[in-house]
């Protein structure tokens, strides 16, 4: 008898230490009897005791939890939801048996919180999507949050929790459903404001009582996608101030009148039109719309008549020629929309210009002008064209292409001067203006030379001359404050008292200076007003002891308004009467300047006096020369240098000089004050006592470093110190005063320390230079944030891993000197599974992890670590790394059969691998594991002769005959066959399969083996047209029919055998299919039991017939090919290649053009037929910067099929628009892996440019020496260019030379396995012919002096000269050639091309050489032509005769001169200087 007892119990708290054991008494056992000693009547056994939960008390008769150092939990992974024991109660008198079941229910307590199954989670939605739209279910199922607790408590509910880091979160979405936690629409997105969401949201369970409920959080994010709801903008955008609103946009096109499209389309226009969509993120890319375009309105009327825009491109075209006469030009608005249907359109303005035909060069009204401006003009003021200032200066440049009364839009170009002069920008009359202050005493005028230009022709230049007018801006000044000076008695009326002498630097009245005594005279003495000199006046009679204090006074002679004038007074000491009067110095005082440079002996001054006795005179110095620097000569009075002058030690000498006649009182004397002047003789000199050793602070600028003191003991500029920095100019800077500063903030740990070389120098025009090494050391602050060793860590962690088991090792390091790095887990939800040492970073678990109790997804924890350095001083200093912990799988599960026992037929004799059956088993270990992962064997220990003769596939399950049977019918055989998975430990389980063999009668037999079509079946045949028929027989039997094997492509009629076809076919995909068909009798079929068999399978072959149904397609939509101006006619350009996927004549091409004719109705370029080789087909001479556009058209079946078309363009070239990749390496090594390198260039190329075209133009040895005559086979020198598809021009050699150069080591790096070991790029060059033409127009260059002087170098050796010319005649006319056809491409003239070329820059600019100006053609043609007319008028009649009437040379360069000059000015010269 057995009963059942329930009782139920609280589960124990999960986190609990050792537990003591919780005693609970069954009540309902019933049990009667003693269970102990003495009189013992019954015994209790415990039985079926789970774990050994329950402990029995049989004395007592109580059962007990045996929960010690346990935890009794009902939640997974434990899972105890009932305790079930069998408690045996035996009499012992009689020995029945009683069983008692007692069952222990384990209640839930709610004591986890809800888990997320992901970390972060996401959604994506479109700003267009409306308010109220569910965006995101992702919480279903579950993926949402999960609670292990049971009922209430591990149910779940979600709500949004307010975000403050994104407040506008809160408002934007809202819970539609808090048990499914579906989140839609509250607020319309707009992705233009704003493109992410941060939403948390919290889950909670619903526990009976709110206290106790527990929550848990997440992250949502939200990302807005673009949507279409704005539409087109014009380019370029400038916005309006803040707004996002764009200003109008205006295009711009100038077209010349008269031109024919084919020369000008498409228009070049300023800037290119362009829209794009202001919803640029659609997404898929596939999505977004295009943008069409249309002439909205314009004026006049007929714009469409002369205008088309491209719908697709913005293409502007000309449709036919445009006469100025008739319009002027056209006002357009063009609309652009989008290909959708977009109700927001976008507007621009569209003005085209029309221009007069530009035939004729502008032209000055004079050949000169004469300009005048006062010194003491204001800066902005006008030049005048009168001396008196009265009128500007008018300049008027005309071009006959405009009408005269309209602005010829010239550019007018001052030669030089351009800081201090300027000219208007428009009008027909243009006017001078100055920039800076102009000072007549520095320059009394400027020279230079215009130019106009209208962009296409140049002017004659005409020279200006500006003479500048003096104003009265300088005070007349006397050498001396005072002057003193003694007279005597007997000195005669008109006799001399004293030379006054003041100085005025202005010119004419303004400088002319009148002198006048104002007061102090008292009539006996008078000046001259234009000398200065003081004399006595007529009848005046000296009296002894008289003296006198003159006030004179130096005027200007300017106008009364503008005069200037200065005072000195004259002192007058009346002596009496000397019969024996002194020696007298002409001046008491001389003033002298001289050159601390000056050589020693130079004579200074002649300071000779007049003795009126006549008697002899001594000199000497008498004071003021204490180390006899100066020698005074004794005898004549001259003032040598005796000694060298150093101004840095006495810069100025004040000398008492003495003449004597050798009588008592005979000796007067003279002052002379001598100034030494400067000569920069010295270097600045470094104060050394200053620190050099310096420190400064990294991450901050602007701040101070230290200071240099440099000190010159030169005067004026030659003693002003400057500062500048040699080293790390980008870091530091340096101010006048010496003080340096960072300029950047530093960072210690790029470079620690800098060695600046700090440069002195004076303000001389060839300054004197000192040098100062500095040492600069960074000092570290903790700046740095810590940096993991790895970017992410993976570690896979097997279930079950014991709680503390460290699992991972994190390592940061910082960078900065002195770091203090701690380690923290910085998810949440992590945190409850996985523990980080703070100092060691050792991650370890918290407690064992079940695969199965979380589920696949959950099997992966990715959560963040961060590492902080507690000692930073500036953000960030933390680094956070994403960790992934996957749990893997340990083998909790056993494969299970679908089926006890599994049957099935086979034929008598059956062939090896006829398959009988299959056997199914599952594995609920989790898919995709290795533990789920199912395999099949035959157990040959059960089964030995049967799995001898039958074997099972190992993953299949499949039950097939392992050799040909030969067994006797209706025999049975039985198969074990085992199921096993590849978990650890590897766990099985087996199944029978009973195999009875089937009567050979009942086996059906198919007429032939192999069945094959009659004809191959088109591929456009229908599905259901009949392709064949099978056929087998067998007694007594319905035959059923049936595909078993094969592709999907047929079906058969289960009952006739007629196959059909199932589906479209496709030669290109299957060209033959195989179908294995098999006839079984209807009866097994209906009992699922079919029974292959040699006889009763066949194989059916279907073969399909290909159709012409592909185009061909090429292997670009855009071919890109370039024409040197030199290509000869059918050189091989590029070829096209179109492939098809028919075969057969299907797949073979006829290539054919469809270009436009030229001007003189010649095809530009011709192909040929089968092999799609593009040849030149004309001469592209002065083509230069034209390209050609044209369609390819490429039809299969020779020319009889379909067709498909590419574009092709090529770009007109010569040897300006190239470079030369200069290797180490033979040029058959460039030539062999040509198709590589000029791949790699490419891409380097297309980093700048997209799509552009790199185009080998030639390979062969290195070209070196001065002219590049000398080659070397060692080296290759490779010569390319490249198109910009989107000009469809050469990219202009400056930029491939940037976009090459400084790529070179990285080239060099993917040339490496082309060009072997050691093989490099040396260098990349201009081409040979570019430094040949350099060469020559700088030999252009000299002065028209050089010219003369070459000219009559030729004259007088006119017979040499000839023999010169015949011998290199040939060679320079070659050079001549080829220099005009270079200068011919530029300027650009008319071309021939349909797309003419852009308006070009100077040769020399192309050349590399923007410092050689080239604009004097007439100016060299007359002056040749003068050299020959003069040297030809002075010879007479005989000389003619004896030279031949004229000079051969002469007449050679005459000739060659008309030949070879009208092209352009720079011809004119390499005439000159090549032609002869």
């Amino acid at each position: 008898e057995q009963r059942k007892v329930w009782t139920f119990i609280q589960k124990q708290g999960r986190y609990g230490g050792i537990l003591t054991p919780t005693e609970f008494q069954v009540r309902n056992m019933q049990i009667n009897g003693r269970a102990q000693d003495p009189g013992r009547t019954i015994s209790l056994t415990l039985l079926e005791n789970y774990d050994h939960w329950v402990i029995l008390d049989p004395a007592l008769q109580r059962l007990y939890l045996n929960s010690t150092g346990r935890v009794l939990d009902r939640d997974p992974p434990n899972s105890i939801t009932t305790i079930v024991v069998l408690v045996q109660c035996t009499n012992e008198l009689v020995g029945t048996v009683i069983l008692h079941e007692v069952r222990i229910v384990v209640r839930d307590r709610n004591d986890n919180s809800p888990q997320f199954q992901q970390p972060r989670y996401y959604v994506a939605v479109n700003e267009l999507t409306p308010v109220g739209t569910t965006i995101f279910t992702g919480f279903s199922g579950n993926n949402g949050a999960t609670d292990i607790d049971d009922g209430p408590n591990g149910q779940i509910e979600y709500g949004i929790q307010y975000n403050p880091n994104d407040p506008l979160s809160n408002r934007t979405v809202r819970v539609a459903s808090t048990l499914s936690g579906n989140i839609i629409l509250a607020e319309r997105l707009n992705y233009e404001e704003r493109t992410r969401y941060l939403i948390i949201v919290q889950a909670n369970d619903r526990a009976p009582y709110p206290a106790s409920r527990h929550t848990a959080t997440t992250t949502l994010t939200l990302d807005v996608l673009d949507g279409d709801d704005l539409g087109p903008m014009f380019l370029p955008c400038v916005l309006i101030n803040n707004t996002r609103d764009c200003s109008p946009v205006t295009y711009r096109v100038v077209i010349p009148e008269l031109t024919e499209p084919s020369k000008l389309n498409p228009l070049n226009v300023t800037p290119p039109i362009r829209a794009v969509d202001q919803d640029r993120n659609i997404q898929p890319p596939s999505d977004r719309p295009g943008i069409l375009y249309f002439f909205l309105v314009g004026q006049p009327a007929v714009y469409p008549e002369f205008f088309s825009l491209n719908r697709s491109t913005a293409e502007l075209r000309l449709l036919k020629p445009v006469s100025r006469d008739l319009y002027q030009s056209f006002t357009l608005i063009i609309k652009a929309e989008q290909d959708n249907g977009h109700p927001l359109p976008a507007f621009a303005d569209l003005r085209i210009e029309i221009l007069d035909e530009n035939n004729q060069a502008p032209y000055f009204h004079q050949p000169s002008y004469q300009g005048f401006i006062s010194e003491s003009a204001p800066v902005g003021a006008t030049i005048s064209g009168r001396a008196n200032l009265t009128g500007p200066l008018a300049i008027i440049a005309l071009d006959n292409d405009i009408e005269e009364t309209k602005d010829p839009q010239v550019r007018i170009t001052l030669g030089d001067y351009t800081s201090i002069f300027s000219i208007t920008t428009s009008g027909i009359t243009r006017y001078l203006t100055l920039l800076k202050p102009v000072d007549r005493e520095t320059q009394m005028q400027y020279t230079f030379t215009m130019v106009a230009s209208d962009g296409v022709q140049q002017s004659l230049p005409v020279t200006v001359n500006i003479a500048i007018i003096d104003a009265n801006d300088n005070t007349p000044t006397f050498s001396q404050v005072s002057y003193t000076v003694e007279v005597f008695t007997n000195m005669q009326p008109g006799e001399t008292v004293i030379q006054l002498t003041a100085q005025d630097a202005d010119e004419g009245l303004n400088g002319l200076i009148t002198y006048t005594i104002l007061a102090g005279d008292q009539g006996d003495f008078v000046i001259s007003n234009r000398t200065g000199r003081i004399t006595i006046a007529p009848g005046v009679t000296l009296s002894v002891g008289r003296s006198y204090a003159l006030t004179v006074r130096a005027a200007d002679n300017a106008v009364e308004a503008e005069r200037r004038s200065s005072i000195t007074t004259v002192y007058i000491e009346v002596l009496p009467p000397n019969n024996q009067s002194p020696p007298r110095f002409p001046l008491q005082t001389y003033s002298l300047e001289i050159s601390e440079a000056m050589r020693i002996g130079a004579i200074l001054l002649n300071l000779q006096a007049t003795d009126r006795e006549l008697d002899p005179i001594t000199y000497r110095i008498q004071s003021g020369d204490p180390q006899q620097v100066f020698n005074l000569s004794q005898t004549i009075g001259l003032l040598l240098l005796a000694k060298a002058l150093d101004r840095e030690t006495t810069d100025q000498y004040r000398l008492i000089v003495t003449a004597s006649d050798g009588h008592q009182g005979g000796t007067s004397t003279a002052t002379v004050s001598i100034v030494v002047t400067d000569v920069n003789d010295n270097d600045p000199t470094f104060d050394l006592t200053l620190p050099r050793n310096l420190t400064v602070q990294e991450e901050r600028a602007n701040i101070s470093v230290g200071q240099v003191r440099a000190t010159d003991p030169d005067a004026g500029l030659n003693g002003q110190v400057r500062y500048r920095l040699l080293t790390y100019t980008g870091l530091f800077s340096i101010n006048a005063n010496g003080s340096i500063f960072t300029s950047v903030p530093l960072d210690r740990e790029t470079q620690s320390q800098y060695e600046l070389v700090v440069e002195a120098s004076d303000g001389a025009v060839d300054p004197r230079r000192a040098t100062l090494t500095l040492l600069v050391r960074v000092l570290d602050i903790n700046d740095n944030s810590p940096v993991f060793s790895q970017p992410f860590y993976t570690v896979n962690v097997p279930e079950n891993t014991p709680a503390g088991t460290i699992i991972l090792r994190l390592t940061a390091v910082d960078a900065d000197l002195v770091s203090n790095i701690t380690y923290r887990i910085r998810t949440d939800a992590a945190r409850q599974l996985f523990a980080v040492d703070r100092l060691s970073g050792a991650l370890s678990v918290l407690q064992a992890l079940d695969f199965e109790a979380l589920g696949r997804d959950g099997a992966n924890y990715t959560f963040q670590v961060e590492a902080l350095d507690h000692e930073g001083v500036l953000p960030p200093g933390v680094a956070t790394v994403l960790v992934r912990i996957t749990v893997s799988d340990m083998n909790d599960f056993a494969p299970v059969f679908t089926q006890a026992v599994y049957r099935g037929m086979v034929a008598p004799n059956a062939e090896k691998g006829t398959v009988i059956t299959t056997v199914l088993a599952t594995d609920q270990d989790p898919p995709g594991t290795a533990a789920s992962r199912v395999r099949y064997r035959v157990d040959q220990e059960q089964s030995p002769y049967s799995g001898s003769i039958f074997d099972v596939q190992e993953t299949s399950g499949r039950v097939v005959t392992k050799v040909n049977l030969n067994e006797e019918p209706s025999a049975v055989f039985r198969l074990v066959v085992i199921a096993y998975d590849d978990g650890e430990p590897v766990k099985m389980n087996t199944t029978l399969v009973e195999i009875t063999v089937l009567q050979p009668s009942r086996i059906p037999i198919f007429t032939e083996e192999e069945y094959r079509s009659v004809c191959p079946v088109s591929e456009n045949a229908p599905i259901g047209q009949a392709v064949g028929m099978i056929l087998a027989a067998a007694v007594n039997t319905t035959i059923f029919y049936s595909i078993v094997g094969g592709n999907d492509a047929g079906e058969v009629d289960n009952r006739t055998g007629m196959i059909y076809t199932a589906k479209l076919l496709d030669y290109e995909t299957v060209i033959s299919y195989e179908l294995r068909v098999q006839a079984d009798s209807l009866a097994l079929v209906l009992a699922n039991l079919r029974v292959p068999s040699k006889t009763n399978t066949a194989k059916v072959f279907i073969d399909v017939q290909d159709e012409n149904d592909h185009p061909p397609v090429f292997t670009e939509s855009l071919y890109i090919g370039g024409v040197t101006e030199d290509t000869k006619t059918f050189t091989s350009v590029l070829k096209v290649i179109a492939t098809d996927k028919d075969t057969g004549n299907y797949s073979k091409m006829a290539y054919r053009l469809i270009i436009p004719p030229t001007a003189e109705g010649q095809d530009s370029f011709v192909i040929e037929h089968y092999t799609g080789i593009i040849k030149s087909a004309i001469m592209y001479r002065n083509m230069r910067r034209s390209y050609f556009k044209f369609e390819v058209i490429a039809t299969d079946d020779y020319g009889k099929g379909l067709s498909g078309s590419a574009e092709v363009v090529v770009s007109v070239v010569n040897a300006l628009d190239m470079q030369v990749v200069v290797s180490n390496v033979p040029p058959t090594v460039v030539e062999e892996n040509k198709e590589q390198l000029v791949r790699i260039l490419e891409r380097y190329v297309q980093d700048q440019i997209p799509g552009a075209k790199v185009i080998v133009e030639s390979i062969g040895p290195r070209r070196h020496g001065d002219g590049y005559e000398l080659e070397d086979y060692s080296k290759s020198d490779l010569q390319v260019y490249a198109i910009d598809p989107l000009t469809n021009r050469a990219i202009s050699r400056q930029e491939l030379f940037k976009f090459l150069d400084g790529k070179i080591l990285d080239i060099n790096k993917e040339f490496q396995p082309y060009l072997g070991e050691g093989g490099r790029i040396l260098e990349i060059r201009s081409p040979d012919i570019v430094a040949t033409v350099k060469k020559a127009a700088q030999a252009v260059g000299y002065t028209e002096g050089a010219l003369l002087a070459l000219a009559i170098i030729i004259i007088l050796c006119c017979i040499p000269a000839i023999l010169i010319v015949m011998v290199t005649y040939k060679q320079r006319q070659a050079e001549c050639a080829k220099t005009a056809r270079i200068q011919m491409a530029l300027p650009a003239g008319k071309s021939a091309a349909p797309a003419p070329p852009p308006a070009q820059a100077n040769l020399y600019e192309e050349l590399g050489d923007s410092k050689i100006k080239v604009n004097r053609e007439d100016l060299t043609l007359k002056f040749a032509q003068h050299v020959f007319e003069k040297w030809h008028s002075e010879l007479d009649q005989s000389q003619r005769e004896q030279s031949g009437q004229l000079c051969p040379v002469s007449m050679w360069l005459a000739r060659k001169m008309n030949e070879c000059s009208h092209s352009s000015a720079f011809y004119g010269y390499v005439i000159i200087s090549e032609c002869m």
